[in-house]
């Protein structure tokens, strides 16, 4: 909060407190003088009980319009602040200014904590020789011809990320200066089942984080890429078993009651088991084996290893009586 906008916040509270005051005080002189013309009024005259309805409703309906009016001018006071504020934003944004967005960094990512300095997420120099560059494009000879010859209805197409840049986006943005992850994420974003996967992967994230789990602290290590090369291909159970890594017990425990016991957490583990399971297949087409075993040490990609270990999806590794195999995950099949 700005210094102006926390002398706005206590000037408002200043006037509040004045109208409250304003309106004790009201009420405390209109019941001085309910006392004294009860105290000076005739003694011997008889009240029937109509009689004291209308003595009691005089009472306290003066009160009543009092306070009604105290509640009304905070209202006032409130809607004049609001007003400020929206004049204010207004004059900044006709200077080329732009309001503040402080929730942006956080739907951009997901909760995490601070990576430890021994365990980076960043793949190794030999893993990252692996991810092929991206190929060059070459000038065009002809010039662009600017005149439209057809409306296009169709929607843009969505851009081919390369390895790199998926790598980047499944790992999530470290913060808001981690500018070339921002930039990835926005590309995979504009995919549409590639945003799918995001969304998903940044609600099992966020759901794991809030009981604890956190994918930075899970230790991944290097994994055979010809074993990822067979998931992707659609080969479950103990054949892919040395892919399930993860030997937190703790984090596994927490996962396997998360999707036993909570119906949307389970919803949300098998659509993004799926997905995720869609791109590596997809990926496997066009990239090398080394390429799906880097992609996995992403916090996506920790994801899926943790929730494919508890479900079942790599074999008899998970542990027992923890949750349900995931037959739709296992059974699900690869487009």
């Amino acid at each position: 909060m700005s210094a102006l906008e926390s002398l706005r916040r206590m000037v408002l509270e200043q006037g509040t407190d004045r109208l409250t005051r304003i309106g004790v005080l009201a009420s405390a002189a209109w019941l001085f003088l309910v006392l004294i013309f009860a105290w000076l009024g005739p003694e011997d005259q008889a009240r029937d009980l109509s009689s004291w309805l209308i003595w009691l409703v005089g009472v306290v309906l003066p009160l009543a319009l009092i306070w009604f009016a105290v509640w009304s001018a905070h209202a006032l006071v409130a809607l004049r602040a609001e007003a400020d504020d929206l004049r204010a934003a207004l004059a900044d944004m006709r200077q080329g200014g732009q309001p503040e967005r402080p929730a942006a960094a956080s739907m951009a990512s997901p909760v995490s904590r601070p990576l430890p300095a021994a365990q980076p997420l960043r793949p190794s120099a030999e893993r990252r020789a692996a991810i092929p560059a991206p190929p060059q494009r070459a000038p065009s000879a002809a010039p662009l011809d600017t005149r439209q010859a057809r409306l296009e209805f169709e929607p843009p197409a969505a851009p081919d990320l390369t390895a790199t840049e998926l790598f980047l986006a499944l790992n999530f943005p470290d913060g808001p200066e981690d500018r070339e992850a921002i930039r990835c994420l926005r590309l995979a974003l504009a995919d549409p089942d590639l945003a799918r996967l995001i969304r998903a992967a940044q609600d099992v994230v966020t759901l794991l984080a809030g009981q604890g789990v956190y994918m930075d602290d899970l230790l991944v290590p290097e994994t055979d890429p010809a074993l990822w090369a067979a998931f992707a291909d659609g080969t479950r159970g103990d054949a892919v078993a040395g892919l399930a890594v993860i030997e937190d017990a703790a984090a596994m425990q927490t996962a396997a009651q998360m999707v036993r016991q909570d119906e949307v957490f389970r919803d949300v583990a098998h659509h993004f088991l799926r997905h995720f399971d869609r791109l590596l297949a997809r990926r496997a087409e066009t990239e090398d084996a080394h390429v799906l075993a880097v992609l996995a040490e992403t916090r996506s990609g920790r994801a899926f290893i943790l929730l494919a270990q508890v479900t079942g999806m790599l074999g008899g590794r998970t542990q027992p009586d923890e949750a349900p195999q995931d037959q739709d995950a296992d059974q699900t099949p690869v487009s």
